[in-house]
């Protein structure tokens, strides 16, 4: 059971706040950029009006933005668009905390609009902002100069601050489509107030703790005091994927983070990652990527 599950679970959902998060403004810089811990009230399943750049220094774990599913590892650089949800868990030991495990830089996209008026060049960015509606994770070089590029803007304060996010954007804006992994399907529209923004985030914990062993829709519809049917509903329309397919999408998620670092067997990782029957975790991996385990390791290693 992850490190966040006994606190979620304590009581009924009567009574928890809605998860839509509220930024608060930064009076003195034009954007707000801050760290936190894991676990923290602040990491979990939420959404917001606000554009958000996330780095997570620490993992590995997994995460959640719309209806896709991954792993992380240190270094990781999502930007997430506004109203999409999204959610980063890390694998903990009993009793871990992450210290500033994230660095977060959030938005108003009227900022950007009123900013372009009078510094022009910061038109250049709205395409970016457009297909962040989607959730766009960047990978190698990208990643790392903007993973600098972040962690400079907190280390500094008035025009050099400044300095550092026009380098951020500058990064993100001209990073190469190998460099880019868009996220959330574009027909993603999830149906979140307080209550279903709850129900998500003891279900994802339940989740995330077992994809490797039994999971059970009976047992997840419990944690939130809900029979199947009704759950079954409920969960689709706050994520738009069914539970069986958020199982899915987890397990071959870390299928393809251990085919990736390290040499155990296709057969010997099917049963580590929850699947238990070898042929469909192929089919399933193949529908998935478009490639068998052993393609997608060979296509690595070449």
């Amino acid at each position: 059971m992850s490190a966040r599950m006994p606190a979620l679970l304590a009581g009924s959902l009567v009574g928890r706040q809605a998860v839509r998060e509220m930024v608060p403004a930064d009076p003195h810089h034009s954007v707000r950029w801050h760290q936190h811990d894991y676990p923290s009230p602040l990491a979990r399943w939420n959404y917001h009006p606000e554009y958000e750049i996330h780095l997570t220094r620490a993992g590995p774990g997994k995460f959640i933005v719309g209806d896709y599913v991954g792993t992380f590892e240190p270094g990781n650089v999502v930007l997430v668009g506004p109203g999409l949800p999204h959610d980063w868990v890390s694998d903990l030991e009993a009793g871990q905390v992450l210290v500033n495990r994230d660095a977060v830089i959030q938005f108003e996209g009227a900022w950007v609009a009123q900013a372009s008026l009078v510094v022009p060049e910061l038109a250049q960015i709205k395409p970016l902002l457009e297909e962040s509606a989607r959730g766009i994770e960047f990978l190698g070089a990208a990643a790392g100069d903007a993973a600098r590029a972040i962690e400079a803007m907190g280390a500094s304060t008035g025009l050099r601050r400044l300095q550092h996010l026009v380098d951020l954007f500058g990064i993100l804006s001209a990073a190469p489509a190998g460099e880019r992994r868009y996220l959330a399907s574009e027909w993603f529209h999830p149906q979140l107030d307080g209550k279903a923004a709850a129900v998500v985030e003891i279900v994802l914990e339940y989740v995330f703790a077992h994809h490797a062993g039994p999971l059970s829709m009976g047992e997840a519809a419990a944690l939130v005091g809900m029979g199947e049917p009704a759950f079954s509903k409920y969960f689709k329309r706050a994520t738009g994927q069914n539970f069986s397919d958020l199982v899915r999408k987890l397990r071959l998620a870390h299928a393809r983070r251990l085919l990736e670092r390290t040499d155990k067997a296709v057969s010997d990782i099917c049963y580590e990652v929850g699947f238990t029957n070898l042929s469909n975790f192929n089919r399933h991996f193949l529908r998935d990527t478009g490639q068998t385990p052993r393609e997608f390791r060979r296509r690595l290693r070449a």
